[in-house]
């Protein structure tokens, strides 16, 4: 009974496989890219900063500098804009000579049709460069292993203008 059962069942397979052989070893369908386009508000200073600085790299220079953020993500320059997420991580100064930064953080999506997914951010950010590029190295919910850049721009010291480009 056993063997009838088994039989059955490897039948089936190849019942399967002969209507279409290369079902199996085809890849899952290209995913879409995103494109995303948004304001951070690093706040250094006042009442409500959203940008604080941790460590105090060297004496007389900003080298070693670190500064750990959760700045709003809006959908325009003004604080009051709707509000799509928060940058949470750090930078820090990683040059002797000048203001190059290293920066690692997540970008945390809170509205939208990307709700409760983040994108992971790492890279060099020369600040006397008009726009920078930075590495999307990964996410989670819709962005899960996602690849792709940032191009970062600086509108004044406080905002930063991002335009993210990612294959989810």
């Amino acid at each position: 009974m056993a063997c009838c059962k088994l039989s059955s069942m490897l039948l089936a397979i190849l019942a399967v496989l002969a209507a279409d052989p290369l079902a199996m070893m085809q890849p899952a369908a290209a995913a879409t890219s995103a494109h995303l386009h948004f304001y951070m508000h690093d706040v250094i200073g006042g009442k409500s900063p959203t940008a604080v600085l941790v460590i105090n790299g060297s004496r007389g220079g900003s080298f070693g500098d670190t500064v750990v953020i959760d700045d709003k993500l809006t959908e325009g320059t003004s604080q009051s804009s709707a509000t799509v997420g928060r940058a949470q991580g750090y930078y820090m100064v990683a040059s002797v000579a000048n203001i190059e930064l290293m920066v690692n953080m997540n970008v945390v999506l809170t509205s939208g049709p990307y709700a409760g997914s983040s994108l992971t951010v790492l890279g060099r950010d020369d600040v006397n460069v008009p726009v920078r590029e930075l590495s999307v190295v990964g996410g989670t919910g819709l962005f899960r292993m996602a690849r792709g850049y940032v191009l970062w721009k600086t509108i004044t010291p406080e905002i930063l203008d991002l335009e993210i480009f990612v294959n989810p």
